[in-house]
């Protein structure tokens, strides 16, 4: 179980933008779970382990106080992938990055040093998902199914196609997950 810095108080947002496969819950729809008035969660003492360990950044005292996900407009986490540090946004609805200032700004002060990554949680279980990737010297990833453009301070500078064994092996990860996970078992058939 993670040292939480803080509580969570108010905020729920966690419980609406990501995906617990355990609950057949999908992105960026309020879980059941969540009580009515989104005071917290109706099963907590029962909860699933994924939702026991999970911890947002600002939960874990990154961030600032008023930077908590529900003010910001997305659910930031800190991860390791290999040796890189990356910040993931998980907007709550589309556009949340560009309609914060803060939420650019904290994506600014990270991408000198991490990988920025953006996602609209409303399309994050599409096997085309978008997303985007802020990287340092003004460099701008965007990735939409099969293609990456790359941008450098907003011009394109160059647009390819991802080879399609690199697309596939994505796309069978990800139907491997949700059929391993307890909640595909409990899903009605179609």
């Amino acid at each position: 179980m993670p040292d939480h810095c803080r509580s969570c108080g108010p905020c729920a947002s966690c419980c609406t933008v990501l995906r617990v496969d355990e609950l057949a819950k999908p992105a960026r729809q309020p879980c059941e779970k969540l009580r009515s008035d989104r005071s917290g969660c109706s099963i907590y003492d029962s909860r699933p382990s994924i939702c026991r360990r999970y911890a947002c950044a600002w939960l874990l005292g990154s961030f600032g106080d008023e930077d908590r996900p529900d003010r910001l407009g997305a659910v930031l986490d800190l991860v390791f992938r290999g040796d890189r540090l990356w910040l993931e946004i998980h907007e709550e609805s589309p556009g949340a990055f560009e309609r914060s200032e803060r939420l650019r700004e904290i994506a600014g002060e990270y991408r000198a040093s991490a990988y920025v990554r953006i996602s609209d949680a409303d399309r994050a279980a599409h096997p085309e998902h978008p997303y985007r990737i802020l990287l340092p010297d003004g460099i701008e990833q965007h990735v939409v199914g099969g293609r990456v453009e790359i941008y450098r301070d907003g011009v394109l500078i160059d647009s390819s196609e991802i080879g399609w064994l690199r697309r596939t092996a994505g796309r069978l990860w990800r139907a491997w997950k949700l059929r391993r996970s307890p909640a595909a078992a409990r899903r009605p058939p179609g």
